[in-house]
């Protein structure tokens, strides 16, 4: 097309790659793009609410709900600038200078958020916004243009490339949090400082090697020659400039629920122009969008109690959970979150091969099947919290440390069902001239229930902060509206089917 990037590709760019383990050589580069992208944000993001709490409300648990709030704004910002972000590459500069962008933009507010003053601080966040919404729908959306339409790999690349994303979120909290406890010999919440400098760094290590290992792709991902010209980045740069401030004023100003309604007006607009742009290209293609727009409502709700991870449950962490282990040493609380990625480094691969293995028996599940099973394995999570705090708290008040862990592994099984999965669904549903925008949706839904996420923790933290009652009663909550959702969806899988028109 003359005006844009395309959405899948050079037809004779695709078939020319190099393949490395049954895939595409670029898809590696890409991999390794994003594990330095992501272990410089799950590097920084587990200690945000400890930080929060320990340097702006002087370790005071009423801060919890405050903090919480904070971090639900900052990541439902961070996935719904991808909205702006899959635009820009479709329509202004093309992907591949949208990611590099983006990185650079990332990495300078990674270093800004170690100045110990409250506006700078949140000034990097918003940065960090801003930046990750150029980088990250865009990557994903490339690991999609590798493969030709009807490609049967392409499933099973976006799972390979989701474990490529929680191998860097393995690595970072292992680190950061051995870092923030051990380098100065001081206790973790006067050491935040060099948790997000090392994240700062592997955000570098992401910019280096997606500028020399581009050069794999080919024309993919490259402006078109209607929106090559450099002075394009240059308007993108100023808008850069003008968007920081906005999502700072937010994230500090606006607070959590009017951010709500904003999102949720964004997401009827984002949703608007995908069904005006699927009308125009017939009956199938609007009947696609709308399935893809009922999936993405069931995705709000997944990430609503998904994301408790690095809000509520630090908190359950920190302050109901056991932590001590041989010898009196504390398992750190940050180390938790290291548990998910883990769990999908070892997973991913086997279910990888297991949809592999059912798609040769014309027996695998459906995308909205998947879903369904992603819904129920999270609410899975939430019976075993829901059991620890009503069954097994101690006489210190605590419930044991394998029952989070428990509770992780079985999020994790519900999201490897669902969250690649969903990366796949846009780039085979989405319009072919607005695969950006919708990977934008994506994302959006999925920063929607982010907020909702923040506000969810705020309210099991209560005014006080956390007991084991607030816990029970708000995980009680949570467990019910997953599983109901999760059968939900299972039951109208076979409309949804309809809707999408063979796609898998």
């Amino acid at each position: 097309m003359a005006d844009t990037t395309t959405a899948t590709g050079d037809a004779a760019a695709i078939a020319a790659y190099p393949q490395w383990l049954g895939h595409p050589r670029p898809l590696w580069m890409l991999f390794m793009s994003e594990f330095w992208e992501r272990f410089a944000f799950y590097g920084m993001r587990w200690a945000l609410t400890l930080y929060i709490v320990a340097q702006f409300f002087g370790g005071d648990e009423a801060g919890q709900a405050s903090a919480s709030r904070i971090y639900g704004a900052y990541l439902a910002l961070v996935y719904a600038t991808a909205v702006f972000g899959g635009y820009i590459a479709d329509r202004v500069i093309g992907y591949q200078r949208s990611i590099l962008l983006g990185a650079v933009v990332m990495a300078g507010g990674l270093f800004m958020v170690m100045v110990p003053n409250q506006q700078v601080f949140m000034l990097g966040l918003a940065t960090i916004v801003v930046g990750n919404g150029l980088f990250k729908p865009n990557v994903s959306s490339m690991v999609g243009q590798l493969y030709a339409p009807g490609d049967s790999r392409r499933d099973r690349a976006f799972t390979l490339f989701y474990m490529g994303i929680n191998a860097g979120g393995l690595m970072a909290p292992l680190l950061t949090g051995y870092l923030a406890e051990q380098v100065f010999g001081t206790p973790q919440q006067f050491n935040y400082q060099v948790v997000f400098a090392a994240s700062g760094v592997g955000m570098v290590f992401s910019l280096v090697w997606f500028w020399f290992g581009r050069r794999q792709l080919g024309e993919v991902g490259r402006p078109a020659p209607a929106i090559a010209g450099k002075v394009r980045v240059v308007y993108v740069a100023l808008g850069i400039l003008v968007a920081i401030p906005l999502v700072y004023l937010l994230m500090d100003r606006a607070g959590a629920v009017v951010l709500q309604w904003l999102l949720s007006a964004l997401f009827v607009g984002v949703g608007a122009m995908l069904a005006i742009e699927g009308k125009r290209c017939g009956r199938v293609q609007i009947q696609r969008v709308i399935a893809m727009l009922v999936i993405f409502a069931f995705n709000v709700l997944f990430w609503m109690f998904f994301e408790q991870a690095g809000s509520s449950f630090n908190f359950l962490a920190q302050n109901i959970v056991d932590r001590r282990m041989f010898d009196g040493w504390m398992f750190p609380v940050g180390w938790f979150q290291s548990v998910n990625p883990v769990a999908i480094v070892l997973l991913a691969p086997l279910i990888s091969l297991v949809w592999a293995w059912l798609d040769r028996r014309r027996a695998e599940p459906s995308i909205p099947r998947k879903f369904g099973l992603g819904l129920i394995g999270n609410a899975l999570g939430f019976a075993v919290l829901m059991f620890a705090l009503s069954h097994m708290v101690g006489g210190n008040g605590m419930i044991p440390l394998w029952t989070l862990v428990l509770c992780y592994l079985l999020q994790t099984a519900g999201e490897l069902c669902l969250s690649p999965i969903g990366l796949s669904m846009v780039s085979k549903l989405a319009p072919a001239r607005l695969v950006g925008l919708g990977m934008g949706g994506w994302f959006l839904s999925t920063a929607i229930g982010n907020n909702l996420a923040g506000l969810f923790a705020g309210h099991v933290s209560g005014a006080g902060g956390m007991t084991v009652a607030s816990a029970l009663g708000g995980y009680t909550s949570g467990f019910w509206i997953l599983f109901g959702a999760g059968v939900l969806l299972l039951l109208i899988a076979p409309l949804i089917n309809r809707l999408m028109h063979g796609v898998r």
